[in-house]
């Protein structure tokens, strides 16, 4: 024995791991399946690896501008100034570090946002230490008249304009993307002449914003969303080079802002290729790499209003993210934004989230965590190379603005959206809540007013759509039934054979039905096809399901489906696939067969179609 090692030290006990014996036990695994099952791909076609080694030769980049933990914003959106005061009062006093005012009409409003008459924004602020804390500003389109009363606001507290952490957000895009309207040489020039009004009164910025979560809202994949970024601060960098602003002012006039969302590991990766990628730009400026500013908001498009309790696991995963990314502000999305203006609890959530991973997990002790991780490095250098081949095609069409007004941005994004909308109807890309696990009968919670009817705007634009809005379209129809008829949808539960034959075939039929507002009745289960067809005439189920195993539909399904599709219903579905019969059960009458990966979102439209027209 080593009398040098500790007595505890068993290292030796156990033989060194090494990647052809761990690939030789997962194949063993598999049982003869392909072990192309292992790997998956992103929405940018990225091949993602079960199995990364150590990137032995990569050490940890500078992420943060700062040394220290990222800035924890509130969100401040509410239309109504006082009641907008008071939340930025109690923000702050509840462990907010700055807050992010969000004003009306802006992108990210998404339904509501602050006033922007000088006397409200002036009564928003007032008792707030401007000059003690971090603000950045969503001001769409009227960014002159916010930006106006907040140097109204300096020279009344006799406060100098340097004083101030302002990242101001100046976007001559992103407003009118999503509106869907041309961008002209005009809109530009107007901004960067208005941000260089801001720097002769001795603000020290950043003043403009290269905003990718336009492009996230609206469906981007991740390198989609960095190369759009990406674009827009290469064309306001030109712009105030015209200007007679040498680069290397004007890199330090911009910031950037992206979205986080509930996949950390496409997150961080992207996070990480924003600064290999925009290094790469300032390498072709003639300059030195600095690090950039990078402000990360939860992703709006992941929030769900059906189960909105997930939407704080949502938000911490992503919040997460983005404070191992090392962005250096996060503001993180109460969990009833989709539903209405939040309320305090909800706003309390939200700003405990950070501080419990800032002060108690510790995120931000270690720089670059993700460093040499092979996962990692791997996405994050095909996320910087899938971009960079987007940002060449933008510069193509003449840049960021021009691709806008010729569609070809939309013409990026829009397959990328189609394909994960696909992936959702078809659950295989699953939302916890909504399309899978839904609670039927979850109760309201509260929000401060409703979330108002958002206008489809035309054709071109950029708009954010939620991931869930499809189940969620299906669930509101079911609702208005139950109004209607005093009960919901419902569908009765044709459990056949021991229970060992159908509780799985059970529980997966009981969430299919309920992602679409059609509660399932269920039952012990039958053994006898004359007892379990009357169980099913005297309920008030609009559907039935059959449900049993492949063993017991092979024997049983042309006489279950004879008995069941006598009775009177609106629909006959068999959960599961009898691929040598399912011509002839449907010439018998079955509606349609559930199983994984069929189009669950289309026959749950049609099924409540049949129930609600019937």
């Amino acid at each position: 024995m080593d009398e040098s090692k500790p007595v505890w030290d068993m290292a030796d006990l156990f033989p060194a791991p090494d990647e052809v014996r761990w690939r030789k036990q997962a194949e063993a695994a598999l049982k003869g399946a392909s072990f192309d099952r292992l790997i998956s791909h992103s929405y940018d076609r990225l091949r993602i690896e079960p199995l990364y080694g150590l990137y032995r030769d990569e050490t940890a980049r500078p992420l943060r501008q700062h040394n220290g933990p990222w800035a924890a914003l509130a969100r401040l959106d509410h239309p109504n100034a006082d009641q907008a005061h008071v939340q930025a009062l109690r923000d702050l006093d509840g462990g907010a570090q700055g807050l992010q005012l969000v004003f009306a009409d802006a992108p990210s409003a998404y339904g509501f946002g602050l006033s922007t008459q000088a006397r409200d924004i002036a009564y928003v602020v007032e008792d707030v230490y401007l000059d003690k804390l971090p603000l950045l500003l969503d001001c769409g389109p009227h960014y002159a008249a916010v930006m106006d009363a907040v140097l109204a606001q300096l020279r009344a507290r006799k406060l100098e304009p340097k004083d101030l952490s302002l990242d101001a957000g100046i976007d001559p895009f992103g407003p009118k993307a999503t509106e869907g309207e041309t961008i002209t040489s005009a809109d530009v020039d107007a901004a960067v002449n208005y941000g260089l009004t801001l720097l002769k009164a001795g603000m020290r910025g950043p003043l403009f914003a290269a905003d990718g979560r336009v492009a996230h809202n609206a469906g981007a994949s991740e390198a989609q969303e960095l190369a759009c970024a990406i674009s827009a601060a290469v064309e306001l960098l030109r712009a105030l080079e015209t200007k007679g602003v040498a680069l290397a002012d004007a890199r330090a006039l911009m910031s950037f802002r992206l979205s986080a969302d509930a996949d950390e590991f496409l997150s961080i990766a992207k996070m990480r290729a924003l600064r290999l990628f925009w290094a790469r730009i300032e390498h072709a400026c003639g300059l030195q790499p600095q690090p950039l500013r990078l402000h990360c908001e939860t992703s709006w498009r992941m929030m769900t209003r059906r189960d909105p309790w997930v939407n704080i696991l949502r938000t911490t995963l992503a919040t997460f993210s983005s404070g191992l990314g090392g962005a250096d502000s996060i503001c993180v999305l109460p969990f009833t934004q989709a539903l209405g203006l939040p309320d305090d609890f909800a706003r309390r959530l939200a700003r405990n989230t950070q501080s419990i991973l800032m002060m108690e997990a510790h995120l931000a002790h270690v720089e670059d965590p993700a460093a040499g991780a092979g996962g990692f490095e791997r996405l994050t250098q095909d996320l910087c190379q899938a971009a960079w081949a987007l940002f060449q095609t933008i510069e193509a069409q003449g840049g960021y603005s021009a691709a806008l007004n010729h569609g070809a941005i939309k013409d990026i994004i829009t397959p990328t959206a189609q394909a994960r909308a696909k992936d959702i109807a078809h659950r295989r890309l699953t939302l916890t809540g909504t399309s899978d696990f839904p609670n039927i009968h979850e109760k309201a919670v509260d929000v401060l007013m409703p979330l108002p009817a958002l206008q489809q705007p035309s054709s071109q634009a950029l708009y954010a759509q939620r991931l869930a809005e499809p189940f969620e379209a299906l669930r509101d129809q079911a609702d208005d039934y139950a109004q209607q008829h005093q009960r919901a949808p419902q569908v009765f539960l044709a459990n056949f054979g021991p229970v060992a034959a159908f509780t799985a075939r059970t529980t997966f039929a009981k969430n299919f039905f309920e992602a679409g507002g059609i509660e399932a009745i269920s039952s012990d289960g039958f053994t006898d096809i004359e007892a379990l067809c009357h169980a099913a005439r005297t309920t008030q189920a609009d559907l039935i399901c059959i449900c049993s195993s492949d063993a017991l539909y092979t024997s049983h399904a042309s006489e279950l489906v004879r008995g069941l599709g006598a009775l009177p219903h609106r629909g006959l579905y068999i959960a599961g696939r009898i691929t040598e019969q399912d011509k002839a059960l449907m010439q018998a009458g079955v509606t349609d067969f559930i199983y994984g990966g069929c189009d669950s979102l289309a026959i749950l439209k049609h099924a409540l179609e049949r129930i609600t027209h019937a």
